[in-house]
This record gives C-alpha cells, structure tokens and sequence, in this order.
C-alpha cells in the first residue's frame, strides 16, 4: 500500500473513531430515545411512540409542573409520566378539578377538554395527604401522573419520586412523523 492511501485510511479512522467518540458521549450523557409502551399517557402520548429525552436539561434548570419526564420506575423498567407536584406543593382532585396548593389549576395539555367539563369522572377525588399520608411533596422528590388518569399506574399508587430517578424530561416526539411534536 502506497504511503498517500495509508495516511488517508488512518485519517478516515480518526475521524470515523472520534465521530463514534462523540456519539457515544451525546448518547449517554445528554440525549437518550425512548419508546412508549402502555396507554397511561394518552391523547399526549400514544403506544409506540418514539421520543428524544434530554438527560442534562432537566440538571440545568428545574423541573416544572407539566413536564414530562422519563425516570426509573424499578430496576428493570422506566416509566413516562406527567409531574404534577413539585417539592413543598399540597395536591387534590375533586370533581376532575387538580387542586395545586388548595389553588385549581387548568390542565392545557388535555385535547379532550368535553370529557373533563361532563358529568363524566375523568380522576377520581383524591388529596395527597389521603394517598401518601405526606401533607406536602417532600424535598427532592415530584408527584407524578399519567394523563390517562383512569388507566395509569403512577405517583397515586406507587408514591413520590425522587428527581434522582429521573432520567430526563421529554423534548421531542420523532415517531411517528406525523405526530411529530416538540412541545413538551
């Protein structure tokens, strides 16, 4: 092999190698993809779908009431869910009303609105106090939902979570493309 050939092989593995490098690095420590499975998240988010999760973001600035975040439900399996209660908040549901530090609050993330203003009962009433036996959300811990209130397991039966176990907040929904969303 020619002198010419063996110095542009060797930089094509450089750059190939250091390219590798960088995606390796951007995929464990910043960005992650995650799959949906189960309906405890729908309309927002369906069976299946493919999502981008910012791993760094959530470190950066603080979690907010309505993301949507991704964290480790046990050892084996991570859940997607909606935080609904942040550190130091009183949570309620009376009459599909999500009562946030005894103050009601809208829930624009919901696209079937009629169902939540009907007779019919989209969360069953409940206070945080009643499911945790906690008043507040303690310290470095969040109060989760699913957004398909009646068919999701979440922070109502399984308790608070830690923001240790959250691995990132949702930024983008890649799949399918038609539902192609970055408004999370």
């Amino acid at each position: 092999m020619r002198n010419g050939t063996r110095r542009m092989m060797l930089s094509w593995l450089r750059s190939l190698s250091i390219a590798l490098l960088i995606a390796i690095i951007v995929r464990t420590f910043v960005f992650s993809s995650y799959v949906v499975q189960g309906e405890s998240m729908l309309p927002t988010l369906q069976d299946g779908n493919l999502l981008i999760i910012n791993k760094i973001g959530y470190k950066i600035t603080d979690i907010r009431r309505f993301d949507v975040v991704v964290f480790h439900a046990n050892q084996r399996e991570d859940y997607v869910k909606r935080v609904i209660g942040l550190p130091g908040d009183t949570i309620a549901v009376k009459d599909n009303v999500l009562y946030v530090n005894e103050q009601p609050f809208e829930q624009p993330f919901f696209e079937h609105t009629e169902d939540i203003q009907s007779s019919q009962i989209f969360t069953d009433d409940f206070t945080l106090e009643g499911l945790t036996g906690e008043r507040v959300v303690p310290e470095d811990a969040l109060f989760v939902m699913g957004d398909n209130r009646m068919n999701s397991r979440d922070s109502r039966f399984f308790g608070f979570i830690t923001t240790e176990e959250v691995v990132g907040k949702v930024n983008l929904r890649y799949w399918p493309m038609q539902q192609l969303d970055v408004h999370f």
